[in-house]
């Protein structure tokens, strides 16, 4: 839920349980020892997709045609969304999804720039964000698997 609920950051929440249930059972503990540096390799994934989820809306507008005022109104309503979403309940996680590609519409509008432009900028920002949820579902997932095989 992590992953689609921008509140939740969920790689890091999922890398934060695989580390804690390392702790607490020690017939994992023991199994794990020997995998340290497959534990470092996902901690250093969770921390790159983390950070590159964020950038992802703002890339998408700049490959799709938008200009330097699309991906500042995606970023923009990108951090609004996220504020507005920390401090509130409610339409946080739809808020995350629509917030930047209205934000690179508004800006590439607001910077003259036509509907044609517009529309390719707030879709390209679309697809960054898409592009981010599959890469952290797939960090995930790679995770879960992981601790599956540890448990079995």
């Amino acid at each position: 839920m992590g992953c689609i609920i921008p509140a939740i950051p969920g790689p890091p929440v999922a890398y934060l349980a695989l580390i804690l249930s390392l702790f607490i059972d020690q017939s994992l503990n023991t199994i794990s020892e020997n995998n340290y540096i497959l534990l470092t390799i996902l901690g250093i994934l969770t921390l790159s997709i983390t950070v590159i989820d964020f950038l992802l809306p703002v890339w998408g507008a700049k490959k799709f045609g938008g200009t330097s005022s699309g991906r500042k109104g995606s970023t923009m309503a990108l951090i609004i969304g996220v504020v507005i979403t920390l401090t509130t309940a409610g339409f946080g996680a739809l808020l995350i999804v629509i917030s930047p590609p209205i934000g690179a519409f508004i800006g590439e509008k607001v910077a003259g720039g036509s509907t044609q432009t517009a529309i390719k900028s707030a879709k390209g920002s679309f697809i960054g964000f898409l592009s981010g949820l599959f890469l952290k579902l797939a960090l995930v997932i790679a995770m879960a698997v992981y601790f599956l095989y540890l448990l079995f």
